[in-house]
């Protein structure tokens, strides 16, 4: 499965703001706040944000409240889940040379390996301890009050 970098680390990013951002609570956040806290087109994650919908990473609500938030707890969601939910698994086409399938080929399948189990053993809350460890705290939501 060794990812293509650019879909898949934006999809773990994608994540782990909402996790981050939403917080536990069943807050959603929308597609443009994302966007814009990770510097990317909102064009550019949409196809993502419905891919880890269908994968039911994430849960999207509609509506002029709506947004994402997770499907499940960030425990339960494993980093192997988020790439699969984005990555193409179409196999490479064979390599052209004898050298090639005699060294490069069982290279890239072990270091497959090594990638495929160390994002089965992560999961979204581990992602979520680093950025307190980094000093990063979730923002605090003020509870609406109204006055009629």
């Amino acid at each position: 499965m060794l990812l293509r970098q650019d879909r898949a680390l934006l999809a773990l990013d994608i994540v782990l703001d909402i996790a981050f951002h939403a917080g536990r609570g069943g807050e959603v956040t929308g597609a443009a706040e994302v966007a814009e806290r990770l510097g990317a087109a909102r064009r550019g994650i949409e196809p993502l944000l419905q891919a880890l919908v269908r994968a039911g990473i994430l849960d999207s609500l509609r509506g002029p409240r709506g947004g994402y938030r997770m499907a499940r707890a960030p425990r339960e969601v494993r980093l192997a889940e988020v790439v699969e939910a984005v990555v193409d698994s179409e196999p490479p086409s064979p390599p052209a040379g004898r050298l090639a399938n005699a060294v490069t080929v069982p290279l890239w399948a072990e270091l497959d390996a090594v990638l495929d189990e160390r994002l089965a053993a992560l999961s979204v809350e581990d992602l979520l301890k680093r950025a307190a460890a980094a000093g990063l705290r979730r923002p605090v939501t003020e509870p609406l009050h109204f006055v009629i």
